[in-house]
C-alpha cells in the first residue's frame, strides 16, 4: 500500500470501510506530517489536534453500522477564511488573531456531518483578498515543488497542504481565483463550482455572488466526492443551482463518457495586458492537443469579456473589501493593500455599488450569451508558474500590488463574474520542475459534465504520481 498519504481521499475511506486501516491512523500519520512540514511549506494556521483525535475516536465507534457516508473518517482541512465554533479563526489578519466563532460555515458542517475530520485551519491572506498567501498571521504559503515559490491564494494554505501530503483533501473558497490559483501552484486539481452550488450560509458576506467555496485534490474523483458532500442549499440561502437528477452523483459522473464536447479557446488575457510566459502558453497548447485527440471539437474563439468590466469587477471587489467587519480601532493593523482596498470601497456611493453590480450581470450576460454554442472554454488557469515569495507583494505602492496581481492571474475571475463552473487541470511540469496548470469552465450549473471531462483528460495524461521531493 505504500504510505498512507500515497492513498487517495476514497482509497482511504474504502481501507477503512475494510479495517485495514483506522480513522485514528489517518490521523496520527497526517499529525506527524503537519508537524513536520507544515511551517515549511506554510499550511496551516492552527492545528486541532486533540479535537481530530476525538473525531476519529468517535468515528471508529461508527465502523460497521449501516449506510455510513463515501468520505466518512477521512482526514482534511477547513480554510481559514471559513467560520468553526469554538476554534481560531483567523481570516488571514492581524486584527483577528485571536478571533473565536460561535457560529461554524454551513459548508464546514457538512463535511462534518459526513464524518470527514478536520486536523485544522489552513494558510489564506487577509480576508482572502490577494492571490497570494503571505499573512502576517502565519509563514507563507508556498509550492511544495519548489520552496521559493508561492503557493498561491486566496487557497494557498489548502494547496500547500495537500500537495506536501499534510491532508488528502481540502475545503478552499474562491471568489476571483482563489481555488484554482494555488492548484495551478501547487500541481493539483481544483474546483470551482457554479454560482448557488454550495451554501454561502448563515453570514452570506458576498452580496456580488462571486465567491464560493470548493475542493483542491490530487484526483478529479476525490473532487467530485467531496462536491458531493458539499453541494445544495441551505433553507435560506438566496440562490441555488439545480441539484442533479434523483439517484446522480458528481463521483458517479466521473466514469461517464463526457461525448464529444464543442470546446472554445482563448489565450488572451481578459483583465490585464499581461504577458503570458511561454510555459503557460505551451501547457495550453498540449492540453488542446490532448482535448483533440480525445476526440473534442476544439474552436479559437475571441475574448468574451471586454476590457472595460476590469474598472466594474474592481469596484465590487473593493466595495467586498470595505464591508469586511473589522474590530474598532484595529484598522492601523491592516496589510496595506486591505487598507487601500478600503479606502476605494469606502469612496464607493450605495448607488454607484448598485449601478456596478448591474452592470456585472449585464456583462455576465453576454458572455455567457457569447459562449452558449459551447460545451466549455479553455485557457491558461495563470499568465506565469509560480512566482518566488514576495515578487508580488508590495507593501510600499499597493495599487502595483494590486496591478502585480492581475499581471499574474488574468483569466480566474472571469468565471467568478459569470458564475460559471472552472476547474485547474494539473497537466504540465516547467523544465526546472514546477507545476503550471490549465484552465476548463463549463456551463452554468453542469459541474457534472465538466467533471466527466476533466476525469477523461485525467485518465489520458495522469498526474497523480507527480508529488514533491517532501513526499
Amino acid at each position: 500500500m505504500g504510505q498512507l498519504h500515497d492513498l487517495t481521499a476514497l482509497e482511504q475511506a474504502a481501507a477503512i470501510r475494510k479495517r485495514e486501516v483506522s480513522p485514528s491512523e489517518l490521523v496520527e500519520h497526517y499529525l506527524e506530517r503537519v508537524g513536520r512540514l507544515s511551517d515549511q511549506v506554510g499550511a496551516f494556521v492552527t492545528v486541532t489536534d486533540g479535537l481530530a483525535r476525538k473525531q476519529a475516536k468517535l468515528a471508529e465507534s461508527r465502523l460497521g453500522t449501516d449506510d455510513l457516508p463515501l468520505l466518512f473518517g477521512v482526514p482534511t482541512a477547513i480554510k481559514d477564511l471559513n467560520q468553526t465554533a469554538g476554534i481560531r479563526t483567523t481570516f488571514g489578519s492581524a486584527t483577528m488573531a485571536d478571533h473565536v466563532p460561535d457560529v461554524t460555515d454551513e459548508v464546514v458542517l457538512r463535511l462534518e456531518r459526513v464524518g470527514m475530520i478536520s486536523l485544522g485551519k489552513t494558510n489564506t491572506p487577509e480576508f482572502g483578498s490577494p492571490c497570494y498567501t503571505e499573512p502576517d498571521v502565519a509563514p507563507p504559503a508556498r509550492t511544495p515543488h519548489d520552496l521559493d515559490r508561492m503557493a498561491g491564494g486566496s487557497s494557498g494554505g489548502a494547496g500547500a497542504a495537500v500537495a506536501a501530503g499534510l491532508a488528502p483533501v481540502a475545503q478552499g473558497s474562491d471568489g476571483g481565483g482563489s481555488v484554482r490559483i494555488p492548484a495551478s501552484c501547487c500541481g493539483l486539481f481544483g474546483l470551482k463550482p457554479s454560482r448557488g452550488r454550495i451554501s454561502g450560509g448563515p453570514v452570506y458576506g458576498d452580496p456580488v455572488g462571486l465567491g464560493i467555496a470548493g475542493p483542491l485534490s490530487r484526483t478529479v474523483r476525490d473532487a467530485a466526492a467531496m462536491l458531493d458532500v458539499m453541494a445544495g442549499p441551505a433553507v435560506g440561502d438566496p440562490f441555488w443551482a439545480p441539484p442533479l437528477p434523483e439517484g446522480e452523483s458528481y463521483l458517479g459522473w466521473c466514469d461517464r463518457d463526457p461525448g464529444t464536447l464543442r470546446i472554445a479557446r482563448f489565450s488572451a488575457p481578459i483583465i490585464s495586458d499581461a504577458e503570458v510566459h511561454e510555459e503557460c502558453l505551451r501547457a495550453y497548447e498540449e492540453a488542446t492537443r490532448l482535448l483533440l485527440g480525445l476526440g473534442h471539437e476544439v474552436e479559437e474563439v475571441d475574448v468574451p469579456i471586454p476590457q472595460d468590466a476590469v474598472a466594474t469587477f474592481e469596484t465590487c471587489w473593493a466595495v467586498l473589501t470595505a464591508l469586511t467587519p473589522v474590530p474598532a480601532d484595529s484598522e492601523g493593523a491592516l496589510r496595506p493593500l486591505t487598507r487601500w482596498l478600503r479606502e476605494r470601497g469606502r469612496a464607493v456611493s450605495g448607488p454607484q455599488f448598485g449601478a456596478a453590480v448591474g452592470e456585472l450581470r449585464r456583462i455576465a450576460a453576454r458572455a455567457l450569451q457569447e459562449l452558449a454554442p459551447y460545451d466549455a472554454v479553455l485557457t491558461p488557469t495563470l499568465a506565469q508558474p509560480p512566482l518566488p515569495i514576495g515578487a508580488i507583494r508590495d507593501d510600499a505602492d499597493p495599487a502595483r500590488d494590486f496591478e502585480n496581481q492581475k499581471r499574474f492571474t488574468p483569466y480566474t475571475s472571469a468565471w467568478n463574474l459569470t458564475g460559471m463552473p472552472a476547474v485547474s487541470l494539473p497537466l504540465h511540469m516547467t523544465p526546472d520542475g514546477v507545476p503550471v496548470g490549465v484552465m476548463i469552465a463549463g456551463r452554468p450549473a453542469e459541474e457534472h459534465r465538466l467533471l466527466a471531462l476533466s476525469a477523461q483528460v485525467e485518465a489520458a495524461a495522469p498526474w497523480r504520481d507527480r508529488t514533491p521531493a517532501c513526499w
